[in-house]
């Protein structure tokens, strides 16, 4: 089996809008050439859906599941209590840009993410799902990538080298830093 052949990883976020921040899973995958399913699944508005999305994830072998939700953020949860596939739930900022009355700010969680966070991190005891940060999907393409780096020795040599290039540019950007002095640098940062 190989991890670019067949989906191994499935990305599923609750709302199209959830899309804006699961995409950064996505191209983390597809970095590393590994193949994922990605779907729309509401945890409150097609739970018959949910299960029948767990019994695809496991008929079609995925080695992890990465699931995005805003608000209560119930899907990573809810996933997880109906398998045994490894869940890396990502906290979503939740928006309003799909309601029809427009505010001033472009945020609709009064909690700022944070009631996302808890709700994916505070599972019952035996029922986990490893969070990242809020609005973090990229960091769950690199767990999900570890993951399937423990049964693909090409991908755990693939890590290494994307350790190592982080790890220089670190130093390069620090020697630029000396060379130009903070005010000048800073300047340049977006």
């Amino acid at each position: 089996m190989s991890f670019s052949k067949k989906p191994l990883v499935g990305i599923i976020m609750g709302s199209s809008s959830d899309s804006r921040i699961m995409k950064d899973a996505a191209e983390i995958l597809d970095k590393f050439k590994i193949k994922h399913e990605d779907q729309i699944v509401s945890a409150h508005r097609t739970p018959a859906r949910l299960a029948e999305y767990t019994e695809h994830a496991e008929q079609m072998g995925f080695k992890v599941i990465i699931a995005g939700a805003g608000g209560a953020a119930h899907l990573p949860g809810m996933i997880a209590s109906h398998t045994i596939i490894p869940v890396i739930g990502v906290p979503i900022l939740v928006y309003n840009d799909k309601h029809p009355k427009k505010t001033n700010t472009s945020k609709f969680s009064a909690f700022g993410g944070l009631d996302s966070l808890l709700s994916i991190t505070e599972m019952p005891s035996g029922s986990p799902v490893v969070s990242v940060g809020v609005n973090k999907a990229g960091n769950a393409g690199i767990y999900a990538t570890k993951i399937l780096a423990n049964e693909f020795l090409e991908l755990r040599k693939t890590l290494h080298v994307h350790k190592s290039t982080q790890h220089d540019f670190v130093l390069k950007e620090s020697d630029q830093l000396k060379r130009e002095g903070l005010s000048n640098f800073a300047k340049k940062i977006k």
